[in-house]
């Protein structure tokens, strides 16, 4: 079994401050995400206004059980109202060598 991430990188709706996408997705870690078989740690990433996200499971069908966890809930629909989807892109990938 490999780690495996879900890597995305994406861009803020114009009118959303860091501080309030921080806190929604503060709340969807800990509700959601967090109880996912095999999490592992979620880390957010900025540059410019671009955003990039590691969120880190223990194998690559954790990763993939995990993306639809939060279906359907609040807390989730509160964390993608912040984001620009059409600047959004993901990946999941397997570790293969940490150096």
């Amino acid at each position: 079994m490999n780690k495996t991430a879900w890597i995305f990188s994406y861009k803020l709706k114009k009118g959303i401050s860091k501080e309030d996408f921080i806190e929604k997705t503060q709340k969807l870690h800990d509700e959601i995400i967090s109880k996912a078989k095999g999490f592992i740690s979620w880390e957010h990433y900025l540059q410019g206004e671009t955003w990039t996200d590691f969120v880190l499971f223990e194998s690559e069908e954790d990763a993939k059980n995990a993306t639809t966890i939060g279906k359907g809930k609040d807390v989730t629909k509160d964390f993608y109202a912040c984001i620009q989807m059409n600047t959004c892109q993901a990946l999941i990938s397997q570790l293969i060598k940490k150096y």
